[in-house]
């Protein structure tokens, strides 16, 4: 099971969360005009997800993606280099135009559950302390990014080996909160 990689940040077991951390600055993989984004405070929600959107890194199955409070996140240097990847997904995905690297995802839409709070991989930021994954999502998916559906049983026993629970969708946590959010939306619209 060891042998299955699933994202150089777990593989070798996941880190605690410091105490009162503070947040830090995600940066791209450029060696000039690097991209900074400031992040303020703890993110949350961090996991490993299979989809085909997400920013990977090189040799990866699975990205790494958090979310922080939409008001935590601020660019500090070199913005004009960031542009959408795809304006008509609903993350609209901002990565550095010269190394690709994806440094946050916005929800435009205010009727979305999740609008208010920005996608973002803790990777790209060197501050330790970062809480960690928690579960992993849309794992099916990367058969769709090329893996080999017969290596699906050792991949899901790699990522339960982590304490990453797999999921092909998100936890049931966020999943839930999407759910009360749609029936309150549903109930508004009623009266």
């Amino acid at each position: 099971m060891a042998t299955v990689s699933i994202h150089p940040q777990v593989d070798e077991g996941l880190k605690p969360a410091a105490a009162n951390f503070a947040g830090g600055t995600l940066y791209c993989h450029c060696t000039d005009g690097t991209v900074a984004v400031s992040i303020k405070g703890q993110a949350a929600h961090n996991h490993v997800c299979g989809c085909t959107r997400c920013w990977k890194p090189e040799g990866a199955l699975f990205s790494q993606v958090a979310v922080v409070p939409r008001e935590n996140l601020s660019v500090s240097a070199n913005e004009d280099k960031l542009e959408v990847v795809d304006p008509t997904a609903t993350i609209k995905r901002y990565a550095c135009t010269d190394c690709g690297v994806h440094m946050y995802g916005r929800i435009d839409n205010q009727n979305h559950p999740l609008y208010g709070v920005d996608f973002i991989h803790t990777e790209l930021s060197s501050e330790q302390g970062w809480a960690p994954p928690e579960f992993a999502a849309f794992v099916s998916s990367i058969i769709e990014a090329g893996a080999d559906p017969a290596n699906m049983g050792a991949v899901r026993a790699r990522l339960k080996q982590l304490g990453l629970e797999p999921y092909d969708c998100l936890s049931p946590p966020l999943m839930d909160a999407i759910a009360t959010h749609t029936a309150k939306a549903a109930v508004a619209l009623a009266h």
